[in-house]
């Protein structure tokens, strides 16, 4: 071992025996890294320079000053220590926590560089970011290591980035947009005309409800879920949006659909058959099929902005809303008083090498060849995705942590494994 290593290692055996222990196991030789020069010099691995190769202390001063003057900060990554070095200049700052994203790369770099500078500093403390729930705030992750984060870490390592998308992904919800005024006037009507969703609270407490999304892994499922909804006794159904044609043309009718989005149009919900059906839809939906819906229709609203005005003006209830429609439907499962849920195509993947089930590649979005993106199924290995998926994904698990009272299950390994969840032996085996 090198000189670098021995000085590091003597100061994480005495900080943090057991985290020392861990680095000891990753495969440092595994990490294919490169010296690459510039006006200075860093490490690039699989071709993802870990800092700047010109000035990399001037680098870590930008990163810095993007963080508050905090008592507490948390930094995501270790990069080659120029980041903790940098926070730790400030006067004010009580704890730096620092959370290794790559085991592997951070064991490489204590071979290689003097970390001593912040490892040894007392007020800092070292994780593996794997190790907690949740990301903490106020954070900086380095952007290299979010591309190399390893499998043991890659759950924090999704919140972090759907947390930095977040301004990004809501930039086509501005309440002053004219198309969304637009839209919600056109939709008043309708929802004045129609139900509260907050009357379906409670309605069915205690009973067990199935909420089915239209992930690939549905398709395993549309036999036995035909037969069971022949069931005198049976759980409730509850389906989004994109899952009511694949389970029509299955010759299974869902209790209840749930839409919010604008774009769902007549090809995603042909109504000449939905009698019956209840609607739950957000009043940014296309007026014109909800106009020809059969069944009972419920309006309300999510936490968004853009129903401000409405909210004051014409009192609805809300559901939980976080960029995919499985969450309104999940949260109005809880709502109505599940004390059982099980999840059908909730993959948030695209497992066999298709994006959904009983449509064809692209219809809903990109293409099984353009997702860069992996989570790890319910068999422990990567399956491939696209970043929004990845989003969805922590939302729910957050949401399901927030609810302890219900049981929440998954009903295939192939999609997403479903942090709270358990795989209900009725479907898996």
């Amino acid at each position: 071992m090198s000189e670098f290593f021995q000085a590091n290692a003597e100061v994480l055996q005495r900080r943090w025996p057991a985290l020392f222990e861990r680095l000891m196991t990753e495969d440092s030789a595994a990490v294919q890294a490169e010296l690459v020069q510039g006006l200075g010099s860093t490490l690039s691995v699989d071709g993802i320079q870990l800092t700047s190769r010109h000035d990399r202390v001037h680098e870590a001063q930008i990163q810095a000053a993007s963080l508050p003057e905090k008592p507490q900060l948390h930094v995501y990554g270790t990069g080659l220590g120029d980041l903790p070095g940098v926070l730790l200049e400030r006067a004010g700052l009580e704890r730096l926590y620092v959370h290794i994203l790559n085991g592997a790369l951070f064991a490489l770099v204590l071979q290689l560089l003097d970390q001593r500078q912040w490892l040894e500093n007392p007020r800092v403390e070292l994780f593996y970011a794997g190790d907690h729930p949740d990301f903490f705030t106020p954070f900086f992750a380095l952007p290299a290591e979010m591309l190399l984060a390893d499998d043991f870490n890659a759950k924090i390592r999704d919140r972090l980035i759907n947390e930095v998308h977040l301004t990004f992904n809501n930039r086509d919800f501005d309440p002053q947009s004219p198309d969304i005024q637009q839209r919600l006037q056109e939709c008043l009507p309708v929802l004045l005309g129609d139900a509260d969703v907050a009357q379906l609270s409670g309605s069915h407490a205690g009973r067990e409800i199935y909420v089915i999304a239209t992930g690939p892994t549905l398709e395993q499922h549309f036999e036995r879920l035909a037969a069971i909804r022949q069931h005198a006794e049976r759980p409730l159904f509850i389906c989004v949006d994109t899952a009511y044609r694949p389970l029509r043309e299955h010759g299974i009718a869902p209790d209840l659909v749930v839409s919010i989005d604008q774009r769902i149009g007549f090809r995603h919900l042909p109504c000449e058959a939905t009698d019956g059906i209840a609607l739950v839809y957000l009043p940014m939906s296309d007026p014109q099929v909800l106009k020809a819906w059969k069944g009972k229709r419920y309006g309300g609203y999510s936490a968004s902005p853009i129903y401000n005005d409405l909210r004051k003006q014409y009192p609805r209830g809300e559901l939980h809303v976080g960029g995919s429609v499985i969450h309104p439907a999940v949260d109005l499962a809880v709502k109505m008083g599940a004390t059982r849920i099980t999840l059908f195509g909730a993959d948030f993947a695209f497992p066999m090498n298709k994006t959904h089930a009983g449509w064809g590649d692209g219809d809903l979005g990109p293409p099984v060849a353009q997702a860069r993106h992996w989570v790890r199924d319910g068999h422990g290995q990567r399956v491939s995705t696209q970043l929004n998926f990845r989003g969805y994904l922590c939302v729910l698990e957050r949401y399901i942590a927030a609810h302890p009272q219900v049981e929440f299950f998954n009903s295939s390994r192939a999609g997403a494994l479903i942090a709270g969840t358990a795989f209900n032996p009725e479907f898996v085996q």
